[in-house]
């Protein structure tokens, strides 16, 4: 059995919102739960009374307006949650109003700006003032092109609380993907930055801007933020107006509408590397309680702590990350390349405003180990609690690393769901040891099961992570798909009534999750399923392979494994190398992993938000169009696996 390598002290457990939820269902619905295992079940098997006591202990403001909690259960889709209740996201987020900092912005430049709950209110109520004067009504969509700026989230907060829909995607997109995106949903009003840094570059979006006003009719107001633009001339964009001058004289006390439980609230998008993006409507109720249980409850998120979370407002993590508000906690934003000027740049902001729950990608973590970043020996983490990490599965090596180079005493979690969800299946818990390579749990609420391709549940085998069973956060649509026949075929067309998630996972003896990556992107040799993650975690052990990306290539009336990799500069591929990178897959995995090809490329294709894209190259090489290069960050990459004659024989 594996050791822990970090488990909370009695003292930690003690004041964990977990302990003090366990004895809220003791003494208001079941004496019979006294621990994390019988509190799980307690959440499956009384669902509504769970999801009830959710509401009650996380204080959600609203009227439930009697007791019934669902409607048509267990109908999946098609459960309706607090059918009768009536609430305001934007009102549940904005519920402190004191001096206490409630945003930290961080640009890449090293400058900082801090907003208090009572001056976030105030700024809210401008713009939310502004846009009803503009003619933005319930159920309009206000669209965000924009960084991960304090006034990206004013902009949200005022169009929720009118009961607008918010959608953003941030400002690398280009105008395809940008259209691809809001041209479906058609906004009345589009915020925009005039300018944004990355890596210390500034770059222009106006150009982009008066183009996207011109290809969407529907736009009635676009509302420029002046941000590191030294010269913001809007001429030649029409229906423009800047951020001040459009906020200016208004105010107040903000109008909450007081809406449904599943009144939609975001717009959030499929990453589009196989066609036009999904449009995952989610709704304000759904996404509120769920995001109340995974803050407070599973990374025990307190008034008192400073959250980060390294994202873009494209990436449902900037959803998640912002409600933390709703807590009372502080919250971090960060603009710009975290390896800007070098790769210390978040660990600097972490010490510097005392950062207690700090998230990232898997990635990013892997490429901190790679460049040799030690911030134990660095920097005062004193403040520092938990790290999260998700975006793709969490190497065991990069475990090892967070323990040893980063801080022993810390919770690490390892946290998985998705944009379809806009929040996690799998997640953290302050109550539970951390183990290597393992997802400590299955979220409160949610019945996570693994499957085979039969639809029968597995023990510890690996399949389909799927969820048989309705929870909050269920999308409650997609947009222009008025029967449902879209929505339907994303996730109930495997397993009929229950939800397939798309992930190839395992439940571990102890009830922890591991994750082997995208089942759609999963290797097929001989008809044996094999996970990329499980080459992946072998190959970038190697201190010559910078990152690697793995797909199956149809060959001879079978699949082979096809890996290529970017090295390090000066590095050459060559048999020594392959033979190596061979011999470590083959002692730590099978035989069936280890690649027919290896091939080094000098660049890996990867999507807006970071995540590389396995099937777009797997389309390349099978000589198939990817269908939307838009939602890619570099698309030209795809061209160094087109064609290649190491892949004809």
């Amino acid at each position: 059995m594996n050791k822990p390598l970090w488990q909370p002290s009695p003292e930690r457990v003690a004041g964990t919102h977990m302990n003090h939820f366990i004895g809220h269902v003791v003494e208001k619905h079941d004496s019979e739960v006294r621990d994390w295992e019988t509190l799980y079940q307690f959440s499956i098997n009384e669902p509504e009374t769970f999801w009830n006591a959710v509401w009650d202990y996380c204080q959600v403001v609203g009227d439930k307006n009697g007791e019934r909690v669902t409607e048509n259960w267990p109908a999946m889709p098609g459960t309706r949650w607090f059918p009768d209740a009536r609430l305001n996201f934007a009102e549940n987020l904005l519920k402190f109003r004191d001096d206490r900092t409630a945003l930290i912005f961080a640009g890449e430049d090293g400058s900082l700006r801090h907003i208090s709950h009572a001056e976030l209110y105030e700024q809210v109520a401008r713009m939310a003032r502004a846009l009803r004067e503009a003619g933005v009504e319930q159920g309009d969509r206000v669209a965000g092109y924009l960084p991960n700026v304090p006034e990206t989230v004013i902009a949200m907060l005022a169009a929720a609380s009118i009961g607008a829909v918010w959608s953003s995607c941030s400002p690398d997109f280009g105008v395809q993907g940008v259209l691809d995106r809001f041209g479906q949903i058609e906004p009345k009003v589009l915020i925009a930055a005039a300018a944004y840094r990355y890596n210390g570059k500034t770059f222009d979006c106006l150009e982009r801007l008066a183009k996207l006003v011109e290809k969407m009719p529907s736009i009635e107001q676009a509302v420029v933020v002046p941000f590191v633009a030294e010269d913001m001339d809007l001429s030649a964009i029409d229906k423009a107006i800047g951020w001040d001058e459009f906020t200016a004289n208004h105010g107040g006390e903000i109008e909450f509408a007081a809406l449904p439980f599943d009144h939609p609230l975001y717009i959030l998008y499929s990453s589009g590397t196989t066609g036009v993006p999904k449009c995952i409507v989610h709704g304000a109720g759904g996404t509120l309680l769920q995001h109340l249980k995974e803050l407070m409850l599973h990374t025990d998120l307190h008034r008192d702590d400073t959250l980060f979370y390294f994202t873009t407002c494209g990436w449902m993590m900037w959803n998640w990350l912002v409600s933390g508000l709703a807590v009372g906690s502080t919250v971090v934003l960060y603009d710009g390349s975290p390896f800007h000027p070098d790769g210390n740049v978040l660990w600097d902001l972490a010490e510097e405003v005392g950062i207690s729950v700090f998230g990232t990608s898997a990635k990013w973590i892997a490429a901190c180990d790679k460049a040799g970043i030690k911030p134990a020996e660095t920097h005062q983490l004193d403040d520092l609690k938990a790290i999260l990490s998700t975006g793709s599965p969490l190497l065991p090596e990069s475990f090892d690393y967070v323990y040893r180079d980063i801080k022993a005493d810390v919770q690490l979690s390892s946290i998985s769901g998705g944009t379809d969800i806009v929040s996690c299946f799998a997640l953290g818990n302050p109550l539970l040891p951390v183990y290597k390579g393992e997802l400590q749990c299955r979220g409160l609420g949610m019945k996570v099961e693994i499957r085979n391709d039969d639809g029968e549940v597995l023990a510890t085998e690996t399949g389909e992570l799927t969820c048989s069973q309705p929870f909050p956060c269920m999308p409650i649509g997609f947009w222009n798909d008025p029967d449902g026949a879209k929505y339907k075929a994303a996730y109930f067309e495997t397993h009929p009534g229950i939800w397939s998630h798309g992930d190839y996972a395992r439940m571990t003896e102890r009830g922890g999750v591991i994750i082997y990556g995208r089942s759609d992107a999963t290797l097929n040799p001989g008809g044996v399923r094999i996970g990329t993650a499980e080459i992946y975690r072998q190959v970038e052990k190697l201190d010559e392979v910078i990152e690697s990306i793995c797909v199956g290539q149809d060959f001879e009336d079978d699949v082979r494994v096809v890996l290529f990799v970017r090295l390090r500069e000066g590095i050459e591929l060559d048999d020594e190398l392959r033979d190596r990178i061979r011999k470590t897959i083959r002692a730590n995995t099978t035989p069936r992993h280890v690649p027919a090809k290896i091939i080094a490329v000098p660049d890996i294709p990867r999507t807006v938000s970071g995540k590389i894209t396995e099937l777009a190259v797997r389309d390349v090489i099978h000589g198939r169009a990817v269908k939307n290069t838009s939602a890619l960050a570099n698309p030209e990459a795809l061209e160094h696996y087109r064609d290649l004659p190491e892949l004809q024989g």
